[in-house]
């Protein structure tokens, strides 16, 4: 819920700045016309990450821990008009979550975690020099550990009790902050990704997760999606 209320308080702000911010994220072309920026993005930074139990994640919320993983891969900006564009990503992330010891599920102290892939599709609207997303992403599970006490063991990919699931579907909404430098863009980008796929076989288990990223951009010379728009 705090990644809920953290999201809320940024579109909140987002909002207020309605009025306050000039146009930015469109160029003009040489005929007067006004068309979208399309860019191409590196980032890397550092995810938290915990699980969601279903229906027994209330009596688990005070046994539960987050866990702290890399995010790293690219991102690809193709405007549309000047304040709509699309954005498809794809990068790892390592995610999952851990219990402490004496929780009513396991009773033993354990910890989760998945080497993943993952690829969203987000709508993007701009407002100046902000923007939010929102849309669905795919992931797949590539490896894992789990840790219980002090054994760590990998996990398996398959259709047994004992065993998780390698593919994962979710939503992801949030939004960012660009900071234009030349030609070049810096992006701060706050995201809360919400797992809809019980990936467990025997229990209810969620992803859940907040990314906040950093982006470096590079303009792409040409995006065949663009619409022009009279200035």
């Amino acid at each position: 819920m705090k990644q809920l209320g953290l999201i809320a308080a940024m579109i909140l702000f987002y909002a207020n700045s309605f009025g306050q911010t000039k146009e930015f994220g469109s160029v003009k072309l040489r005929d007067g016309k006004k068309t979208a920026e399309t860019y191409f993005d590196l980032m890397i930074t550092t995810a938290s990450t915990n699980l969601n139990y279903g229906s027994s994640n209330n009596d688990l919320s005070d046994y539960k821990k987050e866990n702290k993983g890399i995010h790293a891969g690219m991102s690809f900006q193709a405007g549309i008009t000047p304040k709509f564009s699309l954005v498809s990503e794809l990068y790892y992330i390592r995610k999952g979550g851990a219990l402490k010891a004496n929780n009513p599920l396991t009773t033993q102290k354990s910890n989760l975690r998945l080497n993943t892939l993952e690829l969203p599709v987000l709508a993007r609207f701009h407002l100046g020099k902000f923007y939010m997303n929102a849309g669905p992403s795919i992931a797949y599970n590539l490896s894992g550990t789990q840790k219980i006490d002090d054994i760590s063991t990998d996990i398996k990919f398959k259709n047994s009790t004992d065993a998780f699931k390698r593919l994962d579907a979710g939503i992801q909404v949030g939004g960012g902050y660009m900071f234009p430098i030349k030609q070049k863009r810096l992006a701060l980008d706050i995201r809360y990704c919400y797992g809809l796929t019980n990936i467990s076989h025997d229990k209810e288990m969620f992803n859940r997760g907040l990314i906040i990223s950093v982006h470096f951009s590079e303009p792409w010379k040409k995006n065949p999606l663009a619409k022009n728009r009279n200035t």
